[in-house]
């Protein structure tokens, strides 16, 4: 299916997200920090990023602010995950170029279609143009 990246400094999360997505048939990238996200997002170019926003260093909004500016990445869904849902939060994704939202505890069935949402729009962008090759 796609290749998903997810980014989050809590290995448990890490894992608990890769346990989820592999048997809808995505490939999985892990990333604990965004300095190595940004790195596998622009080595493996994946389809679409969960990206926790509370990382230590440079966090989420940052890193999503650095992939959206570099054109070999800014093409990349970025779904925000979040433990801290704070009023304003959800502008603050839109302003940090996130395509979607998602708090923790983690509703599944809201980021299964939030996910599958972004891809098949994706996929959508990359058919050709009517009447070209």
């Amino acid at each position: 299916m796609a290749k998903l990246l997810i980014i989050d400094d809590t290995e448990n999360n890490r894992i608990l997200l890769a346990r989820r997505f592999k048997p809808r048939g995505h490939e999985v990238l892990l990333a604990a920090d965004a300095e190595d996200g940004i790195v596998l997002a622009r080595e493996h170019r994946p389809d679409l990023i969960l990206m926790d926003v509370g990382l230590p260093g440079m966090d989420g909004w940052q890193a999503t602010r650095v992939l959206k500016s570099d054109p070999a990445t800014a093409g990349i869904a970025v779904v925000a995950l979040t433990a801290h849902a704070m009023s304003g939060d959800r502008e603050k994704a839109v302003a940090a170029g996130c395509d979607a939202y998602e708090t923790k505890p983690i509703d599944f069935a809201a980021l299964f279609t939030k996910v599958d949402n972004l891809l098949a729009r994706r996929a959508g962008s990359e058919d050709p143009a009517p009447g070209s090759p």
